[in-house]
């Protein structure tokens, strides 16, 4: 087998450019890392001034790879409305910037392409119905929903022409009832239908849409869901009635952002275990 070929199992993502969505903690990190591990530059895209200090750990985490994969930092408020114009007009500009200094990130004559989107930022609200206002509505749905939309809308100019990579990340929760979390899990609902659509319109043009939605995993937003929750869910899981991990997760994501994922467009593809109410 040549060089070139044997390559394409040792980076499968060399040369793509990918965005990651609250890439500050759990899932989000999870995937930067294992997208940056299988050669994809990785932007990696946070809220909050707070979370900056675990951002650059995390760039300082790829830069250490082997083959030191580049890392870009964004940080972008996606649930206002400029929040993700701003994050892709950044990168942008970070990406020209760094072109020109020639630091491995990327050829001068090379176009500003995304090759691969991963839609992960999301909050919940544990509340019951009778207590819900709309500020509770605005904060789920302003990052889970409206967020997701115009990240992909301020995407859109800059997709692969052919072979782009929208990676939707859900949650069980949309097809499932838990109790108080009626907002949240209604929001990974819209990301399923959200994600047909998108698939059916975008794929003449060569790009998949894809949603992710994991069971239960050890993060910090498993921990404001309710135990008996979690429990029952574990106990509902059929691989070792346990919680997966972020690790299992970013696996999935990434083969669906390489050339596995090549036919497959339009689906929810459940990282859960095979979780019984799925």
């Amino acid at each position: 087998m040549s060089d070139s070929s044997s390559s394409e199992f040792r980076l499968p993502l060399e040369g793509k450019l990918a965005i990651v969505t609250g890439a500050s903690r759990g899932i989000g990190e999870g995937i930067a890392f294992e997208l940056a591990r299988r050669g994809a530059s990785v932007a990696l895209a946070y809220t909050s001034p707070s979370s900056e200090p675990q951002v650059r750990a995390l760039a300082e985490r790829i830069r250490a790879l082997p083959h030191a994969a580049p890392t870009f930092t964004v940080q972008a408020d996606l649930a206002t409305t400029e929040g993700p114009s701003h994050l892709i007009m950044n990168l942008q500009a970070q990406f020209r910037a760094a072109a020109h200094t020639g630091d491995g990130v990327a050829h001068p004559q090379r176009p500003f392409v995304i090759d691969i989107l991963v839609n992960n930022a999301g909050c919940e609200r544990v509340v019951p119905l009778g207590q819900i206002d709309v500020a509770d509505y605005n904060e789920v749905y302003d990052v889970n929903v409206r967020g997701v939309i115009l990240l992909t809308q301020a995407a859109l100019p800059y997709l692969a022409a052919a072979g782009a990579r929208v990676l939707n990340i859900g949650s069980v929760g949309a097809r499932a009832g838990f109790q108080d979390l009626s907002l949240y899990c209604s929001s990974k609902a819209a990301l399923e239908a959200l994600t047909r659509c998108w698939a059916a319109e975008l794929g003449r043009r060569g790009v998949t849409v894809n949603c992710v939605s994991p069971g239960p995993v050890q993060s910090a937003m498993l921990d404001k869901i309710p135990a008996e929750i979690v429990e029952m869910q574990k106990a509902q899981t059929p691989v070792q009635n346990r919680l997966g991990t972020i690790e299992e997760v970013a696996r999935v994501v990434a083969a669906l952002a390489g050339r596995d994922g090549d036919w497959i467009s339009g689906q929810v593809v459940s990282a859960s275990g095979g979780w019984a109410m799925y």
